[in-house]
């Protein structure tokens, strides 16, 4: 009896719900995906209302991460951390007051050339007026046509667009205090991701998935935009245009912004090229960039790009007008550092969602690719 009724309640009793039992889930798919959806749009408009504060942060982060390198190469050696530290707080003040005071000078110096182009632009205008009058066109079509066309506007807009540069570094005291900050925390950083590694490898391979593809983009960019940057100001310098060092300045900046970069670092020496030498000027200065820029930053760059952080050119492309709307002019610059932290913490993350790297990364043989596997958590037997 006792066997009989032990089995009875043993059968009476209800099998606990599977939680990976698709029969058993309370919330539909659909709903999911829309609170997804709105989780997302809140979080971006967050972010955008924080742009002056989370942009500066993501560039500290950034530059910290391009010098990490030397407090672990002073880490390996046996030397105090504190040397490590202050190398890389160096280097990267060095590198970031460097920038700003070149853009600050070559600034200055382009608001005080501008307003002499004046009476060129003047007569380049008489000279289309007369143009159009001999093919025809009544004086007044000509004035209509011509009487929007204001230099002293079009000066304030090339000073305002080229001081924009200046406004990314806007909060530079903000910006040189995150980069002592983290340095500090760089000391430790390799014991800290140890301590990662051992309890929570996928958050691990994630964080250095992210730190090592910004590292790559990172060194990639630089070498390009200083190859970019050399040849157009020996090309500018050559053909006679005023402030060459400016302008290969601002090619070394822009070829951090994908894609609509070599647009951006050509309007300026082509407006100058017109205004000095006529429409000849001009053309000769965009067919000089178009080969230089499109031969190394649209056919060779890109192809080292793409597999140093793992992005296609589509990828990029969007994320460069996302994060530009977000961020602002900070963000074309961060572009592809921003997308490889989502990518890090919402694709890298989850062996389950890893599978969409083949879509972002779009590899030239997809049949080919392989996922990387994250490493095998080491046995939790002490701290690091």
């Amino acid at each position: 009896m006792l066997e009989r009724g032990g089995r009875k309640e043993r059968s009476n009793r209800r099998t606990p719900p599977n939680p990976t039992n698709r029969a058993d889930w309370a919330i539909p798919r659909g709903l999911i995906v829309l609170l997804a959806l709105a989780g997302a749009v809140v979080s971006v408009a967050g972010m955008k209302s924080f742009s002056g504060i989370l942009g500066p942060v993501f560039l500290a982060l950034m530059l910290t991460i391009a010098v990490q390198p030397i407090q672990e190469w002073v880490r390996r050696r046996g030397w105090p951390r504190w040397i490590g530290m202050l190398g890389a707080l160096v280097a990267v003040y060095a590198i970031l007051l460097g920038l700003v005071g070149a853009l600050a000078v070559s600034v200055a110096q382009f608001a005080t050339l501008l307003p002499q182009y004046s009476d060129d632009a003047q007569k380049m205008l008489d000279a289309i007026s007369d143009q159009l009058s001999q093919w025809g066109i009544g004086s007044d079509q000509i004035q209509n046509a011509l009487s929007g066309i204001d230099f002293g506007k079009a000066v304030g807009y090339a000073e305002s667009v080229v001081s924009s540069l200046l406004g990314v570094f806007s909060n530079l005291v903000l910006i040189l205090a995150l980069l002592l900050f983290m340095a500090f925390d760089g000391m430790s950083m390799h014991e800290r991701l140890a301590v990662v590694t051992r309890h929570r490898p996928e958050i691990a391979y994630a964080l250095e998935t992210f730190a090592s593809g910004t590292r790559s983009y990172l060194v990639v960019s630089t070498v390009f935009g200083l190859i970019v940057a050399v040849i157009d100001g020996l090309a500018l310098w050559w053909l006679g245009i005023p402030l060459p060092v400016l302008w290969a300045l601002l090619s070394f900046i822009t070829n951090y912004i994908p894609n609509i970069g070599f647009i951006l670092g050509l309007a300026p020496p082509a407006a100058l090229g017109l205004l000095q030498g006529g429409p000849k000027l001009a053309i000769i200065v965009v067919v000089v960039y178009s080969v230089i820029n499109v031969l190394i930053q649209s056919v060779i760059q890109p192809k080292f790009v793409g597999d140093a952080v793992g992005l296609s050119v589509t990828a990029t492309f969007i994320a460069l007008i996302f994060w530009g709307w977000v961020l602002g002019p900070l963000g074309a610059l961060l572009a592809v550092p921003m997308s490889l932290l989502v990518k890090a913490f919402l694709i890298d993350i989850d062996p389950s969602t890893r599978w969409a790297d083949v879509f972002i990364r779009g590899p030239r043989d997809p049949a080919a690719a392989s996922l990387p596997e994250p490493p095998e958590p080491a046995p939790a037997t002490g701290v690091a």
